[in-house]
């Protein structure tokens, strides 16, 4: 975990399907979507849970790399978007829900955005710095503060915080 993260907020799969599900209530009232982007691979989950409460069945991926299991680094697209997801509602987007899990400094939200620049972007958690690439979020999150994914975590033993552990 590079330096600038001073806090950890672990979550759990329980607690991401209920924040994805209030991310698509939070949807629900914005306007109606034919197709899902999902920015793999955080997007995925939430994407697949939006879907699901919204009844979108056409979903599309855009893969982008820019983290590893710790770090930050450049961004790659590895995958585009189609053009039949592009020309959606008369082209750049219109008519498209873009779903990751979260924004961070928005380095990954502007590439995306630059593909999909009519398209509704919605992350389940945000950070002060991604905030304004984001039109709708559920939980915000101080920028000096690391998500732990549930995908990224397996269960172990903690020890008490009287032996030294980090909160």
């Amino acid at each position: 975990m590079e330096d600038r993260y001073q806090k950890g907020y672990p979550v759990s799969w329980d607690q991401m399907h209920r924040d994805a599900r209030a991310l698509a209530w939070r949807l629900s009232g914005e306007g109606h979507w034919e197709a899902i982007v999902s920015i793999t691979r955080g997007g995925l989950v939430p994407a697949a849970i939006v879907a699901r409460e919204l009844g979108i069945r056409k979903i599309e991926t855009v893969c982008v790399a820019s983290y590893d299991y710790k770090d930050q680094g450049d961004i790659s697209v590895l995958k585009g978007v189609s053009d039949e997801i592009t020309n959606i509602g008369g082209g750049e987007g219109a008519g498209v829900l873009i779903v990751d899990d979260l924004v961070d400094t928005g380095k990954t939200a502007r590439v995306v955005r630059d593909l999909l620049p009519k398209a509704h972007f919605a992350t389940v958690y945000a950070k002060p710095a991604g905030r304004p690439l984001v039109d709708t979020f559920v939980t915000g999150v101080s920028q000096d503060t690391w998500i732990y994914l549930p995908w990224d975590m397996s269960l172990q033993f903690a020890p008490p915080i009287k032996d030294g552990a980090e909160v």
